[in-house]
């Protein structure tokens, strides 16, 4: 059979991926290590017979996917991450993982650690993969003059010391959200009280107000709109006499008239105190002349365009009252920029409902599917940009490489969506796909290859590496449990939520949410997460680049 493998890398390729999923579905204790599991089935066939190491190029192919994937998906999210709410929490992500790194940094010079040792020792406490990725290629950007098998000595060892230092980094942030649980005596119970309360005022409503406003005796929808900027709702019907019309831009207004108004409590509001009065009676929402249809973002001619330009190029006469995008649904403003795979509602005449629906394109099908030429190319500009030279001084230049160029241009091109005719942005669906054939090429290739110096390197310090592990996750997560319930004053569902984005680590979110039994440790979970992923990424590549320059 190790004749067979050694023999076939296609085979051993799928018999590692299938071997290393099975263990990874095994649950021990309520935990598995998930798609982790392949670089350790990597590891277990390298470390069995030194033949049975996967060529370079499957694990490359894998590390520009999944990074290219993760920064289309992460960068609308990255860039948001740094308004409002989550710009305090991300900027304070960011600085707990700055005193990782720097904790790291101690460790190597006190524990004799490596340059590559310590960034996969800083991966592996803070439960990163992507960032291993980046750390593997910038030792093979800074290292590229040394002999191969030198090289792969250099590169196998950030792996090993992750190997080593993951468990840890997912057992030891458990560890703390169960002690600090009872130390700070949480009641979930009460938080969650406190939770649906905050999701009451944010559910979206249905009011009809009777405008008795004379200031809005006519005046087109459009105008009144300038006048008061945003008000949070959308109008859909107005009733005049007996007749129910669809609320356009220039609907002319008149004292009497009815309108429905779609927001949340605190829009509404602003809405009765706008047009005078709730009315007593709605008006009937399943009118027969009415449409109330969810309609795919699909067409390539409104994806990246804000519904304001949108009725100036295509317009149309119908209301969108509610966007869902993912799993959150919200109402859209003038502002709201379309995005493909949204799906949103939309109120119209019913023999104008499938023109509508035409403009918008509404394919299932299509919002499934990967635009491979924007996919090509984004990934060589990716890998270009990779390939531009950074002087570090002393005659030393650092690399983005196959990880660092498709990560940025990934981001950027994720926040900008759409240049010209290129849509850059792909379906949730297809991206995830991508990402996870990607990270199961990178792990299975990436392991199998550091499996060969997996015994040196525990033998010559596997157990102070775990000890370290151990020390930077503890660090990292109780100064984010402190400040987080401290000085933040989130609640302790939103603050474990908050660490388990910091640490981008599903099993602990698995965790936090089984405790807390609601919804906020997902909200913050998503809310450093972009952030903290960056952030990592670059550090480990700091740390790296950095102790290598140093000679270590």
């Amino acid at each position: 059979m190790t004749d067979l493998l050694a023999g076939n890398s296609l085979l051993l390729l799928f018999v590692v991926i299938g071997i290393g999923y099975l263990i990874g579905n095994l649950r021990i204790f309520g935990f598995s290590l998930g798609v982790a599991a392949v670089l350790f089935a990597g590891m277990a066939f390298g470390a069995v017979d030194s033949r049975l190491v996967l060529p370079e190029f499957i694990y490359v192919i894998g590390l520009v996917l999944f990074v290219y994937s993760i920064g289309l998906q992460a960068g609308p999210g990255f860039f948001a991450s740094f308004r409002k709410r989550g710009m305090r929490t991300s900027i304070l992500a960011i600085l707990l993982l700055c005193g990782g790194a720097a904790l790291a940094f101690i460790l190597s010079g006190v524990m004799k650690l490596s340059g590559p040792a310590t960034a996969g020792l800083f991966c592996g406490a803070l439960t990163n993969t992507p960032a291993l990725a980046a750390t593997i290629e910038s030792v093979s950007s800074l290292s590229s003059k040394l002999s191969p098998d030198k090289i792969e000595l250099l590169k196998s060892a950030p792996v090993v010391a992750y190997g080593l230092a993951y468990p840890i980094g997912v057992f030891g942030v458990i560890f703390w959200f169960h002690i600090f649980a009872r130390i700070f005596k949480i009641n979930f119970t009460k938080e969650e009280a406190s939770r649906v309360k905050q999701f009451e005022e944010a559910a979206i409503l249905s009011k009809t107000y009777r405008i008795i406003n004379p200031a809005l005796g006519g005046q087109t929808v459009e105008k009144m709109l300038q006048s008061f900027g945003h008000t949070g709702f959308v109008l859909s019907r107005i009733k005049k006499g007996d007749s129910v019309e669809i609320v356009g831009p220039h609907t002319v207004l008149a004292v009497g008239d009815f309108i429905v108004a779609v927001g949340t409590e605190r829009s509404q509001e602003i809405a009765r105190i706008l047009f005078g009065e709730e009315a007593e009676s709605h008006i009937e929402e399943r009118h027969n002349d009415m449409s109330y249809r969810r309609i795919f973002v699909s067409s390539k001619k409104v994806i990246g365009k804000t519904i304001e330009e949108l009725r100036y190029e295509h317009p149309f006469t119908g209301a969108i009252t509610r966007l869902r995008r993912g799993d959150v649904e919200f109402v859209p403003g003038p502002e709201t920029i379309l995005e493909r795979g949204d799906r949103i509602l939309v109120v119209s005449r019913r023999d104008r409902a499938d023109e509508i629906a035409a403009i918008f394109g509404d394919s299932i099908k299509s919002i499934s599917e990967a635009d491979f030429l924007s996919l090509s190319l984004g990934i060589v500009i990716g890998v270009l940009v990779g390939m531009i030279p950074i002087p570090l001084g002393r005659g030393l230049t650092f690399k983005l490489g196959f990880a660092g160029g498709p990560l940025v241009v990934g981001l950027i091109l994720g926040r900008l969506e759409k240049t010209g005719p290129i849509i850059w942005g792909m379906p949730f669906n297809a991206n995830l796909a991508l990402r996870q054939i990607g990270l199961v090429f990178f792990m299975a290739g990436i392991g199998t290859r550091a499996g060969t110096g997996f015994g040196a390197t525990f033998q010559s310090g596997g157990l102070s590496i775990i000890f370290a592990g151990a020390i930077l996750t503890t660090c990292v997560a109780v100064a984010a449990i402190l400040l987080g319930y401290r000085y933040l004053k989130l609640p302790f569902s939103a603050v474990m939520g908050m660490m388990s984005g910091i640490q981008t680590q599903p099993a602990c979110l698995a965790y936090a949410n089984e405790r807390a039994n609601n919804e906020m440790p997902n909200t913050w979970y998503a809310t450093v997460y972009p952030a903290s992923m960056i952030a990592k990424i670059i550090l480990a590549q700091v740390i790296v680049s950095t102790l290598l320059a140093l000679g270590r």
